[in-house]
C-alpha cells in the first residue's frame, strides 16, 4: 500500500472537477441521450407544427379482425371544414380550425382570432375498403370506421412439427 493513499485528502494535489469518476460518469450518460435522441426533435409538437398554438388534434386507432376504427378530437373545428381521405393503407384527415371569440362590456372590448390548418396522415396495417368506410362528427369528435377487405384478414395456419 502507498503511504500516499493514507495522507489525509488535505495533503492530496487538488483534482481537476472534470477528473472526478462522477464528473465522467455524467458527460457518458449525455453523450448516449445525446445519440439516442438525435433523430427527434427537441421543439414540442405545436412548435414544430407550424407555429406557436398550431392545432394538432388527438388521435385514437383500434384494430379488429373486421375493421379499423379511428377517433379525432377536434373541438372547435366545424364538420364543413374537414376532409377525410382513404388510400389502401392509411387515412388523411385535414382540415382548418376557425373561431373567434368576442366580448364586449360597457368600458372594454375584448376579440380575439385564431386559424389553423391541421393534416394527419394514418398509417393501416392491412388493406381497407374504402367504398364501405363511414364517418360520423358529433360535439367535435369525428369517428370513421373502415372494414377491411376480406382476402387481406391474416389467416394462421398450423405447422406439423416431426419428431428426429
Amino acid at each position: 500500500m502507498r503511504i500516499k493513499n493514507l495522507l489525509p485528502t488535505i495533503a492530496r494535489p487538488a483534482a481537476r472537477d472534470d477528473d472526478h469518476p462522477f464528473y465522467s460518469l455524467q458527460r457518458q450518460m449525455n453523450s448516449l441521450f445525446d445519440d439516442f435522441l438525435a433523430g427527434f426533435e427537441a421543439a414540442p409538437r405545436a412548435l414544430s407544427a407550424g407555429g406557436f398554438g398550431a392545432f394538432i388534434p388527438s388521435v385514437d386507432v383500434k384494430e379488429s379482425d373486421k375493421d379499423f376504427v379511428i377517433r379525432a378530437e377536434l373541438p372547435g373545428v366545424e364538420e364543413k371544414d374537414i376532409e377525410v381521405t382513404i388510400t389502401g393503407d392509411s387515412v388523411t384527415i385535414k382540415g382548418e380550425k376557425k373561431e373567434e371569440k368576442e366580448d364586449k362590456g360597457k368600458n372594454y372590448y375584448y376579440m380575439e382570432r385564431s386559424y389553423g390548418s391541421f393534416n394527419r396522415v394514418i398509417p393501416l396495417a392491412g388493406e381497407t375498403d374504402a367504398n364501405k368506410a363511414s364517418a360520423g362528427f358529433k360535439n367535435g369528435v369525428l369517428n370513421i370506421c373502415i372494414p377491411k377487405i376480406q382476402s387481406a384478414k391474416a389467416k394462421g395456419t398450423k405447422v406439423p412439427i416431426k419428431a428426429g
